[in-house]
This record gives structure tokens, C-alpha cells and sequence, in this order.
């Protein structure tokens, strides 16, 4: 299976996708803040709108894993289920009297019972319903729905936690701690899981061990020509930005590498929030994003080294163009004033999925948006988004690319 991802635009062939499910529906006005969402979703909206967003995507002659599938076949695997259970029970978090406890409790269950577990999340009360009570403080001082595991609700955006790059996958440090699981999970999946476990591609990153130095897929963008477009938002470091620009480059894999400085605001969560290819030298752009210092990052003269170039704001649209070998770039923007800007900013006016040069994927809600893009030749496919949305996340955030053809 030759995985790889050679562009943001070109054809796309394979991705993977989560299908949401217990884990939304954990979600509370107390608890959505902790688990990094803005709002409480109806769930089986949600899930009516992702299973529409997928047979989209296999209509157009893309081939869909859902990522469900993919960690429950892991985990029918003896040695992929001690990895994970050895990493998410861990004495610092449960206590060196339960730890062991739990993990062979957990140990018993069926992978399909282990999945919604470890993505559903499990309440003490939960617990008890299957297993015998331990003794330990740690478990006695829980409230009966006080949360034993928690529910993984940013599972649906599978393309921060893994992240394909030319011809190899990074596989991301999270920044922040309702997110760490998943990076486990997507470790051995892509360890173990017969899709993945002959190998044939390199693995970019050490998974939630490289912390504090993270990276997270909505940041990154493949462009082409052997070049990566990285923000430097609140999520991505800008030593996670040197560490896989030195693999890239030791191994052959891409020539240079373009971080964007950007706000470190939660409306500007990722890049791709705010900035999207959808052809090979088209793209969409929020308006308020405005022009950004950006760094060109090329091989130094060591093995260690790397060559850095700085460019003031106003240069920006250039040092890609450069990157792309082009003399410039074209970007849209739709023009409307500043409070429509934002509002189809927040709904995910940009995060719109490439399936082939000039046809994307957008929510249905971003009328304006999407009706510049036609104006300007780009095919629009659209989708319903009313609940999906609400988890501040497109098209882009929903899917990981393991197959996509260079422009």
C-alpha cells in the first residue's frame, strides 16, 4: 500500500475519518470547556451530518477508514493492547494502588467494549457496573460520574493527531491534556494494524513524547514542490517546527519549509482555520488573517543545521510563491464586512477539503464564502454543517489524507 500525501490539492484517494458517537454525547455546559469545545452538540445530528460528509467523500471515489474500525482491530491485537493500556493507565494519574487494577480490568473487556471506552470515556459509576470496587483513595474520593477515563470528543478531527507529509506520518504531540489519548492510539494503529504494520514510510515525530514540543495537523500544510506550509499557532511550537523540519530534510523528503508566526488566539486555532490550498497555486484566506512574518526554513550545512531566512509581514504571499517555485500565488478572499468575515470565519469558511485541483468540500452555512470561491472557477461541493460545525471544525479538520496525488 503506497501511503503518502504529495499535496493539499491534488486527488484525493484515502483518508481517514471518526465517526462521532458516545464521546459527543459526554459532553456538558460544565465539562465542554476542559474538553476544548465551545459548544454542546446534538448528536445525532452530528452523526447524521459526518455519515453524509463520508458518503460524499466515497461518491467522488475516495476510500474511507474510519478510525473506530481501525483502533478496535488494533486493539483485537495482544501486543498493540498492552501498548495502549500500558501507556493510558499510568501510576502518575491513578495512583500506584489502582493502576494495575484497572489496567487488568480493562484488559477483560472486548475490543469493541475497549474502543468506546477509551474514546467514550467511563464514569466511576460505569465502572463498578462491570467490575469490582478497589480499594484506593484515588478511587474513593471520585464522585460516582466523575469520569474514570476520559471521554475523547476531539477524535473527530482527525487530522491533528496524525498528519501525513510527502512520504511519511507525524504522529503529534498534543498540546493540551484532553487530547494526549489520542495520540496513543493513533501510535498503535500505525504501529500494529495490518493497513499500516508492513511499514514502507517514515514516521516524522515521537508521538505525545516529544512534549512540550508540539505539532498539531490543522497547522500543516502540504503545498507541493517539496515545500510544507506550518503555522505557529497556540498549538505548534516552533521547536516542533525544527524537529520535523530536520527529519524532512535528513531524509530527503522536502526542500524547505515556510512557518507563518500567527496570533496565538483561539479564533486562530490552526491554520488551516484560517488558510486553505485548493489548487496548486490557489488559496483560500480569512480576511482578518491579514499578512504574517514568516520564516523560510531550509537543510544548513550540518546534519544538525538548518538555514533560516526571515521575511517582514508583507512578504508572505512571496516566500510561498518562492517555496512553490512560482513568482506568486493567488489567494482568495471573500469580500464582505467585517462582522459577516468573521462570522463565516468562525463556522469554517476556509476549512474547506480539496478532493482534486479546484473542487472542495464546505459547509453549507458559508454561503458567501462559497459563492466567491464559484465566482473564481473553484467547484463547491457542499455540506450540511449545522451541529458539526459548532465543534469549530470544517472538512479539513474532520479528515486525515493517507493517499493524495501531487497537482
Amino acid at each position: 500500500m503506497g501511503f503518502h500525501v504529495d499535496s493539499e490539492a491534488g486527488r484525493l484517494h484515502r483518508v481517514i475519518l471518526h465517526r462521532p458517537d458516545l464521546e459527543l454525547k459526554r459532553l456538558t455546559p460544565s465539562n465542554k470547556d476542559a474538553l476544548l469545545f465551545d459548544d454542546v452538540l446534538w448528536v445525532r445530528r452530528a452523526r447524521a451530518e459526518h455519515d453524509g460528509f463520508a458518503d460524499v467523500l466515497r461518491d467522488r471515489g475516495v476510500e474511507v477508514h474510519l478510525f473506530g474500525d481501525l483502533l478496535r482491530e488494533t486493539l483485537a491485537l495482544p501486543e498493540a493492547r498492552r501498548m495502549v493500556l500500558d501507556r493510558v493507565f499510568d501510576e502518575k494519574e491513578y495512583g500506584p494502588v489502582v493502576t494495575d487494577h484497572f489496567r487488568a480490568a480493562f484488559d477483560e473487556l472486548s475490543a469493541a467494549d475497549l474502543v468506546e471506552a477509551l474514546v467514550g470515556g467511563m464514569t466511576k459509576r460505569e465502572f463498578l457496573e462491570r467490575f469490582a470496587e478497589p480499594t484506593s483513595v484515588r478511587f474513593h474520593v471520585m464522585g460516582a460520574d466523575d469520569f474514570l477515563l476520559n471521554p475523547l470528543p476531539n477524535h473527530l478531527f482527525t487530522r491533528d493527531t496524525s498528519a501525513w507529509v510527502y512520504d511519511g506520518v507525524s504522529i503529534n504531540a498534543m498540546r493540551w491534556p484532553a487530547r494526549w489519548h489520542e495520540t496513543i492510539h493513533y501510535e498503535a494503529v500505525y504501529q500494529h494494524h495490518p493497513l499500516f504494520a508492513p511499514g514502507g514510510f517514515h514516521v516524522w515525530s515521537e508521538g505525545q513524547a516529544a512534549y512540550p514540543s508540539t505539532i498539531e495537523g490543522g497547522d500543516v500544510l502540504v503545498i507541493g514542490n517539496g515545500a510544507v506550509l506550518i503555522g505557529m499557532s497556540e498549538r505548534t511550537t516552533p521547536q516542533a517546527v525544527e524537529m520535523l523540519a530536520q527529519r524532512l530534510f535528513a531524509a530527503g523528503s522536502a526542500r524547505s519549509i515556510v512557518a507563518l508566526d500567527m496570533p496565538k488566539r483561539r479564533a486562530f486555532m490552526h491554520l488551516d482555520t484560517v488558510m486553505t490550498m485548493i489548487d496548486g497555486d490557489t488559496f483560500t484566506k480569512y480576511a482578518g488573517l491579514g499578512m504574517l512574518r514568516s520564516y523560510t526554513i531550509g537543510p544548513g550545512a550540518g546534519e544538525r543545521d538548518l538555514k533560516v531566512t526571515d521575511h517582514p509581514p508583507d512578504h508572505m504571499h512571496r516566500a510561498i510563491a518562492a517555496a512553490l517555485g512560482l513568482d506568486d500565488i493567488r489567494v482568495l478572499t471573500a469580500t464582505q464586512d467585517v462582522h459577516a468575515a468573521e462570522r463565516e470565519q468562525w463556522d469554517d469558511g476556509c476549512n474547506v477539503l480539496a478532493l482534486e485541483p479546484g473542487v472542495v468540500l464546505a459547509y453549507e452555512r458559508n454561503v458567501t464564502t462559497n459563492t466567491y470561491l464559484r465566482k473564481r472557477g473553484i467547484e463547491v461541493i457542499e455540506i450540511p454543517g449545522s451541529e458539526l460545525g459548532r465543534g469549530r471544525g470544517g472538512p479539513r479538520c474532520m479528515s486525515c489524507p493517507i493517499e493524495r496525488d501531487a497537482v
